[in-house]
This record gives structure tokens, sequence and C-alpha cells, in this order.
């Protein structure tokens, strides 16, 4: 049963014990051991006397690890290749260990100390494997919370990176670096921390998940407070810091002090107009700031970068006064105008009202666009306020200087609509040069409530010049003067009296409305609406009418049914009275008869006195 158990070792021994052939033994023990071929004795070339194997497995209990337990030992890197390092541990023979083990400990050298763990104790090839990553995560998490107790600085290999942040091997333990806590800074290339050796703090540990949360912020926020409590103990406005550029936004710049962060908003970054600080300063530039302002406990300080040279106004030379032409780029566009740029950080504004002759309303976009580089004429001047008005129009000559030959009252013209309002519609003649026609004016027959049920914004419209004030600037346009007033025919035809034969077309409140032509349309009173038989007429009836009032200036016509027969009524009555007193006058009276006789009597007595 004991020769079943033997081991592969005890029956090499057993072989060892049956050769005869001494092998030599040196006084030294250890020297013996390390001088000992083990490939001669395993092959049976060299063997071992009796006497001797006692004293000789003595030597190997005393001075080599047990490879069979599997215990974390430390060994010497004795020999290096391109892929694994050679390591002794006082065993049989030296271990090797791959060099990826390693990749934490780039530095890795002959002679350095190092733990392992006997992974294989003798491979197919008979050579002892030996577990450098095996042994440092067996170590690993008594080594981690003793950091993390004592807050020792911890030394760590960036392995590669992960979601939101990297991936650190830390004494053969994985642990989580935090994007926020690689630098105080923000980082924007996590790849250059790959691969390298740095040093960190164990700042978290879950022992249920076995998670490491490790920083390298930690171990320079302590110099760096004490930095800035040295530079906020020194701040004072005026005062001009080197700075490195940390952060851009769109509304201004974060510069690190050493340890303090300042802004400068983007108004003091140039003289100039910018529309985003990245025209101005890049990340991690280095440059010069001046301290603005802070708040009572310095937390908040507001820097200028445009303060360190002098303003653009006062180095604005003297040769620039009102009249003068200047060039100029367009910065920024309003409604109510355009800031151009004359000079570096020197901007004049055109008002809307100075970009055209024109006098309706307009916008500045309808003239320039920012970046356009644009001539304009300085009106106002004024270097203590730092202000400049500007204008375009002024390049062109005035078109009012000549408006009187151009636009004499009675002159018919053509114009285009180009706006209108509740009590009439602005024509624009040419450029510069704006009439207005009263809603009055717009047509001799239709009632029009608001000029857009006439006209629409585009339209060409032939004009009549009414009226002309040049002072005032100020055109009045006619539209119906430039056709025949149909009126005046109108006044003729449908005159007080005439009669005229149409249907009813409404039926509206307090009487009818009849349409004798397009522009004719009269109302007819209900007292008038009553026909001979003593009905009313209705809606669509078509029956004559008298024209019972006209008035052309006002466009009023009424009309009337009922006093078609009632004036005939009237005719046949005033006719029987005529011949009622025709027979009266006829028939003899008492008094005729009486002067007839005595007529009579005369006439016989005068005959008598003939006789």
């Amino acid at each position: 049963m004991a020769e079943e158990k033997a081991t592969p070792a005890e029956e090499t021994t057993a072989e060892a014990v049956a050769v005869t052939q001494e092998a030599p033994v040196q006084k030294d023990p250890k020297e013996y051991l390390e001088n000992f071929d083990w490939d001669k004795y395993e092959e049976g070339i060299e063997r071992v006397e009796d006497s001797k194997l006692k004293e000789f497995e003595a030597l190997v209990e005393e001075n080599f690890v047990d490879t069979a337990d599997e215990e974390v030992v430390q060994g010497t890197v004795v020999h290096m290749t391109d892929r694994e390092a050679i390591i002794d541990i006082n065993a049989k023979s030296e271990g090797v260990i791959s060099l990826n083990e390693f990749r934490y400990n780039p530095d890795l050298k002959v002679g350095d100390k190092v733990e392992v763990l006997i992974d294989i104790r003798e491979d197919k090839t008979g050579q002892l494997v030996l577990s450098h990553r095996k042994a440092r995560t067996i170590m690993a998490w008594d080594r981690v919370n003793d950091a993390h107790d004592k807050e020792e600085i911890v030394t760590g290999f960036v392995k590669c990176r992960t979601k939101g942040g990297m991936i650190v091997d830390v004494f053969g333990i994985e642990a989580f670096l935090p994007g926020s806590q690689i630098d105080v800074k923000p980082i924007r290339d996590y790849d250059q921390y790959v691969g390298k050796t740095m040093e960190f703090k164990v700042v978290k540990i879950n022992h249920e998940f076995k998670n490491v949360v490790v920083s390298h912020k930690a171990l320079i926020e302590a110099d760096i407070e004490e930095q800035k409590k040295e530079i906020i103990g020194q701040l004072e406005k005026g005062q001009v810091l080197e700075g490195v550029v940390k952060n851009i936004t769109s509304y201004g710049v974060f510069i690190d002090l050493g340890g303090v962060d300042g802004l400068i908003h983007i108004t003091d970054l140039s003289w100039s107009r910018i529309n985003h600080p990245n025209e101005v300063v890049e990340l991690d530039q280095k440059l010069n700031v001046v301290i603005l302002d802070f708040d009572d406990n310095k937390s908040r300080i507001q820097l200028g970068l445009k303060q360190l040279e002098k303003h653009p106004w006062d180095a604005l030379g003297d040769e620039i006064k009102v009249g003068d032409k200047v060039k100029g780029k367009v910065v920024v566009i309003a409604d109510y105008g355009a800031f151009i740029e004359v000079a570096e950080g020197v901007e004049g504004l055109i008002h809307v009202s100075e970009m055209s002759w024109s006098t309706h309303l307009r916008s500045a976009q309808d003239f320039v666009k920012v970046g356009d580089e644009i001539d304009a004429v300085v009106l106002t001047l004024d270097r203590e306020e730092r202000k400049m008005s500007l204008g375009i129009k002024q390049l062109t000559p005035d078109p009012w200087t000549d408006i009187t030959s151009k636009y004499p009252v009675g002159s018919r013209h053509k114009g285009i609509v180009r706006n209108f309002t509740n009590f009439g519609v602005f024509v624009e003649m040419e450029e510069g040069i704006d009439g207005l026609i009263y809603i009055s004016d717009l047509s001799w027959t239709k009632k029009i409530k608001h000029p857009s049920e006439f006209v629409t914004v585009g339209d060409t419209l032939e004009v009549e010049v009414l009226e002309l004030d040049v002072d005032g600037r100020k055109l009045s346009l006619g539209h119906k003067q430039t056709t025949e007033n149909p009126w005046d025919k109108y006044a003729t035809e449908f005159a007080e009296g005439s009669v005229h034969k149409a249907a009813v077309s409404e039926i509206v409140d307090k009487g009818a409305t009849v349409a004798f032509n397009d522009d004719i349309v009269a109302f007819i009173p209900s007292r008038h609406m009553e026909k001979e038989d003593g009905k009313k007429i209705t809606k669509g009836e078509e029956v004559e009418f008298k024209i019972i009032e006209f008035n052309k200036d006002f466009k009023r016509v009424v009309a009337s049914h009922t006093a078609i027969f009632r004036e005939q009524e009237e005719r046949n009555v005033r006719s029987a009275k005529r011949k009622m007193a025709s027979s009266q006058e006829d028939a003899p009276t008492l008094g005729d008869a009486n002067a007839q006789l005595q007529a009579l009597k005369e006439k016989m007595e005068a005959d008598a006195k003939k006789k």
C-alpha cells in the first residue's frame, strides 16, 4: 500500500538508493544544493548514495520551498527575455512568468523581488510554472484595505479606457478611476493615460461587490488647496496674473490661475465683437489676464483680457470727422439698424432711417447682412461717449431735390404698393419717393372698408399726383383720378324722377336694395316698397322704381316703387278735379241769366231808338 501511494519524489529517491555511484558532496550544504544537477539526477545519470540521502532530504526541506502548498512566496528575478521573466524561489528549478503579468511595472529588472504563486509544479517539460498575477490577487485585498485605512499612496497601471473613466491595475485588482478623478482640470484625451503607471489614493471599497475606486486627483488637491489659499490671499483688483485656458463656453472662458479658477466673460475678451470665445483663445493656452472683480470670499473671480490693451477709441486717429466717408464691416444687425466696425473695436450705428431715402417702414436686413464690407458717411461723432452714427443713403443724391419737376401736381405715374394701413395705401414711386393714397381716392364707385379689399402688397398701380409738400416730404396720390368719374354720367342717367326697371337684390333693415348696374345700388325705404294692391315687393321681384334722391358726392341713391302708382293716382285725381271744374263752369247760373236778360233788354232799346 505504501508503494502504491508513493509520490514521484519518493520513487526517485528509491532509485537513487539503488545506485552505488557516489555523487560528490560539497562541504557547504547550500553550495551543494546550488551545484546539484537536477536533470542528471532525474534521468538517473547522477545518483545519490544511501548514506547521503537523508542528509540531502534534510537540506532540501530546509532550503527549498514546498511547491505543493499554494502559498504566496517571494522570488527574485534572475533573468528576463522579451516575453518572460525567470524567477528563483529557492525551488529545485526556477519558475517562468509571462511579462504580461508585469505590465503594471514596465521597469521590472533582474534582481527585483516579486511575489509569486506556484501555478504548476511541473509542466510537461518539467518546468516550474509560477503566477505573479494570482499572487498579487491573493495579497491585493489586504493591501488595498490597508492602503485605504491608512490613506496611503498606491501605484497602479492604467490598463484601458471604460465608460466614464479608466481601469487601473492596483496590486492585481482592477480598480475604477472615474474621469473626474484623473486630474483637477477637465480631461479631453483619456487615451493619453493608457499604459501609464501613476500614483493613486484608494477612495472607496465595496466589499460586497469587490469594487475599488481610486483617485489621482485627490493626491494633488491638497497641494492645490494650499496654492489656492496663497493665491486668494494675494488677489487684488487690477492685478495681472498668468493663467491657462481651462474651459471654453459660449458665454466665456474659464482660466486656471494655479488652483483658482476665474471667468473671462465673452464681452471682456476683445474690444471687437466676437460670436464665440474660441475666436480669441484656445484650450491650454497660456495668457495674462487682469482681475476685474471678485466676491467677498473670492470664490467668483471676474477676469479681463481686453483691458490689457488700450481702448480702440483712445487710439482712433483725429483724421476721422463728421462728413467723412469710411469703410467698415457689418458685425451686428437689429431691426432698427446695423453696427459697422470701422476700426478694430470701434463701431458706428447705421439707423434704418439712414439706409434709404424711403420713408416707409423697412428692416435693416433689407439693405445689409453680417459680414458685408460697406461704405458709409460719418453723421455724428462723440469721442467721449464713444458713439458714432453713420449713414449710407447720403452716398446717393436725395431724390426729393428735384421732386417738383419729376412729380408735378396732376402728373400721372406708376408705383408699387409697399404697405397699407386702415386709412390708405403707401406707394413707392422710386427709391426714396413714397406717396399715400387715401382709401377714399382708390375707387369712384366701390365702398372700400379696408385697402386690402382693393390691392395687395407688390401690386403696380397707376396714380395721379394730387398734392406735393416738399418741406414735409409728403406726396398725396390718387388712383381713381386716373379714370373718368362714372358718377358724372350717372347723374344724368339716374336723375331724380327717372324711372328704371330692376329686381330687388336684398331685403335689409328698414327697406331693400336694388342694383341697377355694377356701380349704382339704390336703397328702397320700407314705405316705398308697397305695391298698388297693398302688398310689398319681395326679393327677386322685378318692378319699376322711381329715383327720388341722387347724391353724386356721397354716392347715395334712393328709389321708390310706391311712387310709381301713387303719382298716377294723384294725376287721376287732378284730372278728375279739372273735369269737374270745367263742367261746373259750363252750367248757367241765376246771375248769368239776369245778365243775359239785361243785355238783351239794352239791345232791344237801342234798336227801337234807331227806328
